[in-house]
């Protein structure tokens, strides 16, 4: 008699959790800002609300198609081919922000590098996945493997730090390289390819004003207080302020036009703030399940292709929520990466909820556990 397919309840119950902390804490940290410009303090809830709505159809509708379908070439180039065409096509359109990072659709805008990620970790879990041997020439063959897996990452990535967009080409590069090392990559090409990354970065960085200021102002936010280490500060005294518990949900004051970007990347520091210890870390456990359930997914996927695609996609969330909360908290050199499914932003929570439909419905082929 076949086993029941049954999606994994604890990474779906978190997901949904985390959704609505995300809706909740939108809504606390944006209401003050949505009515001043707007006039409206609904303006950036109702629309989170509906890139929520489109993201959980999208996730249920992946959840219950098998992913193995999703593995067919015609379905991975054609998912390559459009992100390319839009990772171009942003160049050709008005800048935002002095960036080349979106398309605008009317009063929605959709960013491709956010649609990148998910096209390099499709790509390379059914690129490596023929290359595994006896059939294929294995993961550490340079001319049949290496080189053509990381020409087309590197395309990629070469193109989204040319919006400028460093901090999302970085990721999509370390999302590539957990999935190669999983896939059995040798530590030799590991220890060559950090070896010449970091150069590469120091340059990004050291030739950019305002990349080489953030880093400055990393180590030194004092320095500068009203300038470049002005948001770092700000987020410190956001978190420092709320204590064990919390001063109160819609009770944050660093909201209130002093902390910059509330209501997306910074908007852990309204959570600290409002939630205090406590708040903080229950969120982080939400994200601690993720990442477990996800690679207990993957690991007891079926086949390779699925086992790929799992730790690809736990890795781009949990990933992602590191590196959000190291900025935050003054870990990091502050870089523009969300805080998936909480941070406003509808690119990113689409993304995040279409592939967690997929991690789903990995799980559902997955052994029990």
């Amino acid at each position: 008699m076949p086993r029941s397919l049954q999606p994994d309840r604890r990474l779906f119950g978190v997901t949904l959790a985390l959704c609505v902390i995300g809706a909740v804490m939108v809504f606390s940290a944006s209401a003050m800002i949505a009515r001043e410009q707007y006039g409206n303090a609904y303006y950036f809830l109702l629309r989170q609300l509906l890139w929520i709505v489109l993201g959980i159809g999208g996730m249920f509708w992946l959840m219950n198609t098998d992913y193995r379908k999703l593995r067919q070439p015609r379905v991975i180039f054609t998912g390559l081919s459009v992100t390319l065409v839009l990772l171009i096509a942003v160049f050709f359109l008005d800048r935002s922000h002095a960036t080349h990072r979106w398309i605008r659709l009317g009063p929605l805008g959709l960013q491709p590098s956010e649609l990148a990620k998910l096209s390099v970790i499709f790509y390379l879990a059914w690129f490596l996945e023929i290359r595994r041997p006896p059939r294929g020439a294995g993961v550490n063959n340079l001319q049949h493997t290496l080189l053509p897996a990381l020409g087309t990452v590197l395309l990629i990535v070469a193109l989204v730090c040319k919006e400028p967009d460093l901090g999302t080409a970085c990721m999509i590069f370390f999302i590539a390289a957990v999935m190669l090392f999983i896939a059995g990559l040798s530590w030799r090409y590991i220890l060559t390819a950090t070896a010449a990354a970091v150069p590469i970065v120091y340059i990004a960085i050291a030739s950019t004003p305002y990349r080489l200021q953030r880093v400055q102002s990393f180590f030194s936010p004092g320095s500068d207080p009203q300038g470049h280490g002005f948001q770092l500060l700000q987020s410190l005294i956001a978190v420092g302020s709320g204590g064990f518990t919390g001063v109160g949900l819609m009770e944050s004051r660093q909201k209130l036009f002093f902390l910059p970007e509330a209501h997306t990347d910074f908007i852990f520091s309204v959570i600290c703030e409002e939630a205090g210890f406590i708040g903080a870390v229950i969120l982080l456990a939400l994200f601690a399940t993720y990442g477990w359930r996800g690679f207990v997914a993957a690991m007891k996927a079926p086949d390779e292709f699925g086992r790929l695609l799992g730790i690809g996609i736990t890795t781009m969330v949990v990933g992602q929520a590191l590196i959000n909360l190291s900025v935050v908290l003054g870990l990091m050199p502050t870089k523009g990466i969300p805080l998936p499914f909480i941070s406003y932003g509808g690119s990113s929570l689409l993304g995040v909820l279409l592939a967690t439909g997929v991690l789903l419905n990995i799980s559902q082929h997955a052994d029990e556990t």
